[in-house]
């Protein structure tokens, strides 16, 4: 066969990540990259959730394998913001139960604590204690996590795993040496940011190729690679904007013409990049960037 046949370009139509407004959760998004969370990110967090003295806060730190001390540290950091937090630790059989969903009725924010995302998945997916917390988060709870806590936000999650397996030890090197189809692990989130895929430690750990990857092998997908210390705030009105001290990125080939070529190689023709600093604004719907030029 000669070898122009092998060759398939796919148009992927553009379109709003998520749902239509009418349906729109009343909550909001606080999705942070990992590393160390300012403080005004955190008191931002806490404002959503109804502000020191009302903010009655989850903190679920199963991705950690020290989850116990994970989760203490955490309520820790959040009472002294002034709120009631308090740490929801199950497993699979205890998220089923109908006294851990009694737990989360009156919480007005959910916070998702680092580690190893594939363990969150892996506690909530599918369970009573999920559809209770995507309850919450559309009545109007704040739903905020870090590092794997972010990944998880997505309904499209980067497990960390690869194909060949790379130098994940340190964060510089061959961590994702290639951009290909088949390399990145992709597996079902937990779905708070439809239409998605959330990369964190993004910048700092030089995670692009790793996302641009599964973004090119699931092109209806918006790239959301957010760096250390830095956060993206999800609106109810679908808009997203920019906290804290470093940058996020965006890959957006919605409208992007993919070529499959053979092997595992990839190519793409006017993808969209946006490196968006803080208070940059980002409208998923019609793919359109603000930056603050000062």
């Amino acid at each position: 066969m000669p070898a122009l046949a092998l060759l398939a370009l796919v148009t992927a139509a553009p379109g709003p990540p998520g749902p239509e407004a009418a349906g729109r959760p009343k909550g909001s998004l606080i999705i942070v990259g990992g590393g160390s969370r300012p403080e005004a990110m955190m008191q931002r967090f806490v404002a959503l959730a109804g502000g020191p003295g009302r903010a009655r806060i989850a903190v679920l730190p199963m991705a950690s394998s020290e989850a116990e001390a994970s989760g203490a540290e955490i309520e820790r950091e959040l009472d002294s913001l002034g709120t009631d937090a308090f740490v929801f630790l199950v497993d699979r059989r205890q998220a089923q139960s109908p006294e851990a969903v009694r737990r989360l009725d009156s919480v007005t924010g959910i916070w998702f604590g680092g580690g190893d995302q594939v363990l969150l998945t892996a506690a909530l997916a599918g369970t009573a204690s999920l559809r209770a917390l995507h309850q919450r988060f559309r009545e109007g709870a704040v739903v905020g996590g870090t590092s794997a806590g972010a990944a998880v936000m997505s309904d499209s999650m980067i497990t960390g795993n690869q194909t060949p397996s790379g130098d994940t030890t340190g964060y510089y090197g061959d961590e994702y040496p290639a951009i290909e189809r088949r390399r990145i692990e992709v597996v079902p989130g937990l779905g708070f940011l439809p239409g998605t895929i959330v990369d964190q430690h993004f910048i700092r750990r030089e995670r692009h190729n790793r996302l641009m990857s599964a973004v090119l092998e699931r092109p209806r997908l918006i790239g959301v690679g957010i760096d250390e210390s830095t956060a993206l705030e999800v609106a109810p009105d679908g808009r997203w904007t920019v906290l804290g001290e470093s940058e996020v990125m965006i890959y957006d080939a919605r409208r992007a013409r993919v070529a499959v070529l053979p092997g595992a190689l990839v190519g793409a023709a006017d993808l969209r990049v946006h490196l968006l600093p803080p208070g940059a604004r980002y409208d998923p719907g019609s793919g359109r960037a603000t930056i603050p030029m000062q």
